[in-house]
């Protein structure tokens, strides 16, 4: 039965499922009941009793049969995903809770007095029965129509058993004038405090529902972010250029299943290899998807042969069209020659990066040539940085991730942490120093979430 607030389809099936289950135990009580009846006709086989044995089988065999019509309706709406109608509802409340008052009114014994006869017919406790397994329907309101429906005919039967109420103040609290009444009060009673029970249980269904639907979108969004991984961890290199003179390593990891870095790696058509590396803020499935589409722009802008700053504003340009105001994206490429030392180095809001130069023990700090991409239409920016490194000399180039990583006290990485680590790796290969920058970071971090992605590229003059 439909409420007047939306019920979701998950709660419309549970309460059919639970209507199915109420029919089953209505119909299995019932049939034991007339067992035990059977029995006793059995045992004392007299004209009354088999009468009386026909009769109750005819009536039993009627309800039983509603019964199942009722189901088989149960049973076809759960299959079609619809509710039953409201007048279905309503129409076998009626009926099955005024099934005890017929037994009492037509199945009484003629040789007590009409005045006990209501009380001393075994019916009247199947209307408990009947109260009882209402809460099953998970609605308050048919709860109550249960009891009112059960006092009013109860009621009923008493009068056409010949019983009258007492107005007067003469009749005791314990005779059947009064008690009769007392009965049908407790009926109605007992139908709210059903309704009562049966709002409880519905909270509590309902609330099991909306857990197990929100478990269910969990499920799917981790699915999906875990499809979303593989793909974005696909794009990443599998091998880094093997190029004269160079040791080259990169690697990645983000924050959550998907992340706003990346690092990449070109072969240009003069041979040279450009590598990159871009950071787009924040971390997630909104900057992973950013961070592939810039991606595809760097990659079809820088194999065109565009020189370095000239494919930089193409991308910058690509990018500010996408971008909604308040993302933009740090982009840092270095183009390395084969047996050449010179590295030309331009970043567009990526820094600091780091210069080792093994000969003087000494780390440079240099800072974005230009503004982040995504941010004007233009690309504002000095040119390209040509390095000319030294063998042993090493270019760190790291996102924040990195040195912005705090520990329990609220105290970063920094930096300074990260300089000093360069340095003690200085005689490492590169996917070595990469190892021990990581090693280092969570060391420091003493077990506190990663809050940020980390990426780096090395690339150090051999």
């Amino acid at each position: 039965m439909k409420e007047s607030h939306k019920i979701s389809g998950a709660f419309q099936l549970a309460v059919l499922k639970s209507e199915r289950l109420r029919i089953l135990i209505l119909v299995g009580a019932i049939g034991a009941a007339f067992i035990v009846r059977s029995l006793r006709t059995v045992i004392y086989p007299s004209h009354e009793n088999v009468q009386l044995w026909l009769s109750t089988f005819a009536v039993v065999a009627c309800f039983v049969g509603y019964e199942f019509l009722v189901l088989r309706a149960v049973n076809r709406a759960v299959k079609n995903g619809r509710d039953l109608a409201r007048t279905t509802w309503i129409s076998s409340i009626i009926l099955e809770t005024c099934l005890p008052a017929f037994a009492i009114a037509f199945f009484s014994s003629g040789s007590i007095e009409p005045l006990y006869r209501p009380l001393a017919n075994p019916a009247v406790l199947a209307f408990f029965i009947f109260i009882i397994l209402s809460t099953l329907r998970l609605n308050p309101a048919l709860c109550r129509l249960s009891g009112f429906v059960a006092g009013v005919s109860y009621l009923a039967a008493a009068v056409h058993l010949g019983w009258r109420p007492s107005l007067g103040g003469e009749a005791s609290l314990l005779s059947p004038q009064r008690i009769v009444f007392a009965y049908a009060i407790t009926f109605i009673v007992g139908g709210f405090v059903a309704g009562a029970v049966a709002g409880e249980i519905r909270k509590h269904v309902e609330a099991a529902l909306r857990e197990a639907e929100l478990q269910r979108q969990v499920e799917r969004l981790n699915h999906d972010l875990e499809v979303a991984r593989s793909i974005q961890q696909s794009l990443l290199p599998t091998a880094m250029p093997q190029l004269d003179g160079f040791d080259i390593a990169g690697w990645n990891q983000p924050a959550d299943q998907t992340g706003g870095d990346y690092f990449d790696w070109y072969l240009l058509p003069n041979g040279k290899v450009l590598v990159a590396l871009a950071d787009v803020t924040g971390h997630g499935i909104g900057p992973a998807l950013l961070a592939a589409i810039c991606r595809a722009y760097a990659r079809a802008s820088f194999m065109v042969g565009n020189g370095l700053f000239s494919a930089m504003e193409h991308i910058n340009s690509l990018i500010s069209s996408d971008l909604k105001e308040g993302r933009f994206v740090t982009f840092v490429a270095a183009v390395c020659g084969p047996g050449d030392s010179r590295v030309e180095l331009l970043s567009a809001g990526h820094g600091p990066l780091f210069v080792y130069l093994l000969r003087e023990d000494r780390i440079d700090k240099t800072d974005a040539q230009g503004l982040p991409l995504g941010v004007s239409p233009d690309l504002i920016s000095e040119p390209p940085l040509v390095l000319d490194l030294k063998p042993g000399d090493t270019l760190v180039l790291a996102t924040d991730g990195f040195f912005e990583w705090a520990n329990a006290y609220g105290e970063m990485f920094g930096t300074k942490r990260l300089e000093e680590t360069i340095r003690q790796s200085r005689d490492k290969p590169a996917n070595e120093i990469i190892s021990t920058l990581y090693r280092a970071v969570v060391e420091f971090s003493g077990g506190t979430k990663q809050q940020d992605d980390l990426t780096a590229v090395i690339i150090k003059h051999t």
